[in-house]
């Protein structure tokens, strides 16, 4: 008797440790935490793209990022954390080589400004010198 209370109380064991993993994995996968942080950096991105010019030298790639923010946004409001995660994930990316490429443009038109100016004062002194 005592071997069969064993293993029924082994069996019983075995199907409550079960139970305990599949309720685990059902509950992990259907409560995907909220991408706040995410939401976070990707929209200090995007700020960051418009004070670095993304208006006047990247306006494509500025509103690509805006526009997928205000999707991550609606995505969020609906509870859709990981397309919120994946808008906002891009959106990022967006922001940066908006950012990135309003300061090469920033640099390349201060670059040619000043070498229009060393030509003109070139000019003026090739014309003092004659």
């Amino acid at each position: 008797m005592k071997i069969f209370d064993y293993l029924k109380l082994h069996q019983m064991m075995q199907g409550i440790g079960i139970i305990t993993i599949v309720a685990m994995f059902v509950v992990g996968c259907s409560s995907i935490p909220a991408p706040i942080e995410q939401m976070a950096v990707s929209k200090d991105a995007v700020n960051t793209a418009i004070s670095a010019g993304g208006n006047e030298f990247t306006p494509v790639l500025l509103r690509s990022a805006m526009n997928k923010m205000g999707a991550a946004e609606r995505a969020m409001a609906d509870e859709e954390y990981e397309l919120t995660r994946q808008l906002a994930e891009q959106a990022q990316v967006d922001a940066q080589l908006a950012s990135t490429t309003a300061r090469a443009a920033k640099a390349q038109k201060a670059a040619r400004e000043l070498e229009e100016g060393n030509r003109a004062l070139q000019q003026e002194v090739e014309r003092q010198a004659q």
